[in-house]
């Protein structure tokens, strides 16, 4: 595995002075200084273990869900649990420690979520969970750089696509060597597709999740990989969602196959795999679910060198396109008015060096049609043609914006172009869409090649493809972004050689990527 990161490199941006706010969450708290009744468990509780997510300069959230009989439910009594949490700025709790008790709820399958502030900006911390003498793993975090620093650089690894089903999550460790400042997982963090036996794992269960306790259980499956519970351990995470943590290719509430899901029966398992998703995730209060809704677009500032801008492009699009004329109606749409509206203004009111966009489906143009004419890719956004057209001329006027994508289990890299049908088009943008984690498995590569490699001709615009699993690493500075195709050799065996496939970078104030 490759060793560890260099101790000069630059890190988070720091500065001296503290913070200072008070603590809250999602759930209902008891005095900092109180201590949790002892309860009577059984053991193993922490068995899903430990994760951060959504770092602000001052706090982030604090994740850990109580399951010692994970794949049935949870394995829990049906009543409220204080559940005890510690953050320190030292690995063994020696420094600026806090405490508090937040109540693990059986209503949210005693799932914990603690939103800490009071916290320095720019600071790794060290946190962990105590429960009926239990203590879980520690896990490390690091809080966002202070609002108004300039300079510095942040670590992002992009990921998305884990099935189970297609193999270990292998590439997480080599993540894990890289040392990231924060995770970014835009979409199908869990599969809900039926158990197979061809595979080299298998889904627990008997069919697709429909109800909640199927979905938990889907979810507690997942956790179990030992790679991804330590990345999770081990950084922040910002997460959205794509259509495999619901059902495949849905559209707001319009199922893949709404002959088979009646429009209530879908409502009812949009509200399930929601509040699942919010139970098993590092996320604030605001992503509390009202029945089949759930919050997710949001945005994170990393001072004045970064803003995200978090999509969401499920709940809110037009029923697929299965056509050139859909692709192309001016009436539908991706993000709906209000979610658009609210991208625009962050990126045009934006005080960042870089603005990044977080977008689970690919933006750039996919031209499948060799040769004459175009075959368009309709799960992305070349089925919103009309919206995805007018966004790209907004780039033109938006400082260095760079979409990060997921759901193609491809690597493709490319330039945004502000008129895709003319390749003379000017460069407004450019897109990195992440290889899967796992999903797709083991591709044969010369048949990828073999099929792919004569689109390149018709999609100038693209400028690195692949199809090994694995994940992308950015190095973000005032002056560029330096990106590497990080690949795993494997994924059908938990261990694997990594590797640099390709290296890439987006220079400040030049719009486009180039390969290095």
């Amino acid at each position: 595995m490759t060793g560890a990161i260099s101790p000069d490199r630059r890190r988070f941006l720091t500065a001296g002075a503290a913070v200072l706010g008070a603590a809250a969450s999602a759930q209902v708290w008891l005095p900092g200084t109180a201590r949790a009744a002892e309860t009577a468990l059984p053991d193993g509780v922490f068995s899903l273990g430990v994760a951060s997510g959504d770092p602000l300069p001052d706090g982030v959230v604090l994740w850990t869900r109580l399951a010692p009989d994970p794949l049935h439910g949870g394995g829990m009594p049906d009543s409220v649990v204080p559940v005890e949490w510690e953050i320190s700025e030292s690995d063994r709790f020696r420094k600026g420690v806090r405490r508090g008790v937040a109540l693990a709820r059986p209503e949210y399958g005693h799932s914990v979520h603690v939103d800490v502030r009071g916290l320095r900006p720019g600071r790794a911390y060290w946190y962990r969970f105590r429960v009926s003498g239990q203590l879980s793993r520690t896990g490390r975090t690091r809080t966002a750089p202070a609002p108004h620093s300039t300079g510095g650089s942040l670590r992002v690894t992009l990921a998305s696509c884990q099935n189970w089903q297609n193999g270990w999550f292998t590439a997480y460790a080599d993540m894990l060597a890289q040392d990231p400042d924060v995770v970014l997982f835009v979409g199908d963090y869990i599969y809900e597709s039926a158990p197979v036996s061809t595979g080299p794992r298998r889904h627990e269960g008997t069919g697709e999740p429909y109800t909640l306790v199927q979905y938990r259980n889907r979810y507690a499956q997942y956790r179990s990989d030992p790679d991804l519970a330590a990345m999770h351990a081990s950084a922040p995470w910002v997460v959205t969602f794509d259509d495999h943590e619901v059902d495949n290719d849905f559209a707001g509430e319009i199922p893949q196959d709404p002959d088979k899901q009646t429009h209530d029966a879908f409502v009812a398992r949009l509200t399930a795999a929601y509040q699942a998703y919010y139970e098993h995730m590092p996320v604030r209060a605001s992503a509390v679910p009202s029945g089949p809704h759930i919050q997710m677009y949001r945005r994170l500032e990393f001072g004045r060198l970064a803003r995200l801008n978090v999509l969401d492009t499920r709940q809110f699009r037009s029923d697929q396109a299965t056509g050139q004329v859909g692709a192309q109606d001016p009436s539908s749409t991706m993000l709906g008015a209000q979610q658009k509206q609210w991208l625009l203004d962050g990126l045009h009111g934006s005080p960042a060096r870089w603005n990044l966009i977080a977008s689970q489906i690919m933006m750039a143009e996919t031209d499948l049609q060799v040769g004459e004419g175009k075959l368009w890719y309709y799960d992305a956004w070349d089925g919103y043609q009309a919206e995805r057209n007018a966004l790209m001329g907004e780039f033109a006027h938006v400082r260095n914006p760079v979409v990060l994508t997921g759901d193609r289990h491809l690597t493709m890299v490319s330039d945004l172009k502000k008129d895709f049908a003319d390749p003379d088009s000017a460069v407004v943008g450019a897109e990195f869409v992440g290889t899967s984690i796992s999903s797709n498995g083991d591709q044969n590569q010369a048949a990828f090649h073999t099929e792919w490699d004569p689109r390149m001709p018709d999609n100038p615009h693209w400028k690195l493809i692949d199809a090994h699993r694995g994940y992308h690493l950015f190095d973000i500075r005032r002056d560029a972004i330096d990106a590497k195709v990080r690949v795993v050799d494997t994924v059908l065996r938990p261990r694997a050689t990594p590797s640099t496939l390709g290296r890439l970078r987006v220079e400040a104030g030049r719009p486009g990527v180039e390969l290095v």
